[in-house]
């Protein structure tokens, strides 16, 4: 595998959550946000809000970066060129999204380029009603990810990943062997369990109905995890589908 200093950054990523009470300056900020602006982009459709209260924070990290998919400001432009979006939100919501992602995954290797530390909060989506009125964010704003930011104070490895014959597939999409699954199961499984993640983080998933957890955390890793979350969190669309709409994007069928 060819290696320089660019790849060995991003094979180097790891989510921090224990920050130093060092504050980047507004330089180190700005740049990070300039590479993020040039990421690829169909429409530049994304925003971003920035909040320096560490004490609201998650990890206490000075900076939170909300990245919001946005076509709002575009709207604007399309009024000035006499124009009404006619296209469904919900390929507005999809490009945008894509948008956001693109530039947010540019911060992260800005930031860590320049050795500032970042984890990803994923929750975002499911509290815009909440982050609109903090905000004060616009109809056709949506919050996609927030990104906690600042100098680490801890110093975790790198996170396993699948292999990868689990991820790459040319000419066409594979019919996975029990060999290639139980690979990649191990991979992942071997590697958090033997930095002992999640003990770490205390973040042991439990079982919401009423079978026996078997697991301690001498055996409970990464695919036991994600099982748990996706075999028993938001069966139903409606909490999302209501938060979206609290942002002004109605993505049901038209009449």
């Amino acid at each position: 595998m060819i290696k320089n200093e660019i790849i060995e950054t991003m094979l180097n990523h790891r989510s921090i959550r224990e920050y130093k009470d060092e504050t980047p300056s507004d330089e180190e900020i700005e740049s990070i946000v300039r590479a993020g602006m040039q990421a690829p982009f169909v429409s530049q459709l994304y925003s971003v809000i920035l909040s320096r209260n560490k004490e609201e924070h998650s990890f206490d990290a000075p900076l939170l970066f909300t990245i919001c998919a946005d076509f709002h400001k575009f709207e604007k432009i399309m009024e000035k060129r006499d124009w009404e979006p006619v296209t469904n939100d919900l390929s507005i919501l999809f490009f945008a999204v894509q948008d956001a992602c693109y530039m947010a995954q540019n911060m992260v290797t800005a930031g860590e380029s320049l050795g500032i530390g970042s984890c990803f909060l994923g929750a975002a989506p499911y509290k815009a009603k909440n982050l609109k009125e903090k905000y004060n964010l616009p109809d056709k704003v949506f919050p996609v990810v927030q990104l906690a930011m600042g100098y680490p104070d801890d110093d975790p490895s790198p996170r396993p990943r699948y292999p990868m014959d689990y991820v790459l597939f040319e000419d066409e999409y594979p019919e996975f062997s029990e060999e290639m699954i139980e690979k990649a199961m191990d991979e992942m499984d071997e590697g958090y369990l033997e930095q002992d993640y999640y003990r770490k983080l205390g973040a042991k998933i439990s079982i919401q109905d009423e079978k026996e957890d078997e697991y301690t955390y001498e055996n409970y890793s990464w695919t036991e995890h994600i099982c748990r979350k996706w075999g028993q969190w938001y069966p139903d669309v409606e909490q999302l589908l209501k938060q979206l709409k609290e942002c002004g994007f109605d993505i049901t069928p038209k009449d």
